[in-house]
């Protein structure tokens, strides 16, 4: 009895944040790419809805999970969703999921990866500063 594989798909209720393409320079020894690499992509793409969120410069204070599914290639094309899921005094948590779009020749999209990241929102002095209340989008 065969297991059919589900399909996956890109997400089409969440909007996409980061999209990134690896090159040979990013691999390691086995030939995928760096797992340092694919985290340094995770906290530029979930930064981008904590600066939003913050209305100003944030700082990356906490790695709280990250899952590592599938390996990620060159030629890969990597797309991250990122989204705030909580906000407290001065901190902001992110969610981030990336998926990958592979093989031109017959298409498949994989997740590769999800993680969660805390941010705490800094002022001109860096130091922690209160998120602001969020804006009205009346």
């Amino acid at each position: 009895m065969s297991k059919k594989k589900e399909k996956v798909e890109l997400p089409n209720d969440k909007d996409l944040t980061l999209r990134v393409v690896p090159m040979p320079k990013d691999t390691n020894y086995g030939g995928s790419i760096f797992g340092g690499y694919l985290f340094s992509q995770i906290d530029i793409a979930a930064s981008i809805p904590a600066i939003k969120r913050a209305r100003g410069r944030v700082a990356t204070v906490a790695v709280n999970s990250i899952e590592l599914h599938q390996p990620v290639f060159v030629g890969d094309v990597l797309s991250f969703y990122a989204e705030v899921v909580k906000v407290g005094h001065t901190s902001i948590t992110v969610d981030v999921e990336v998926y990958a779009q592979r093989n031109a020749a017959n298409p498949q999209v994989v997740k590769v990866t999800q993680a969660t990241l805390t941010f705490v929102a800094l002022d001109e002095d860096r130091k922690p500063r209160p998120v602001p209340p969020e804006e009205d989008n009346a």
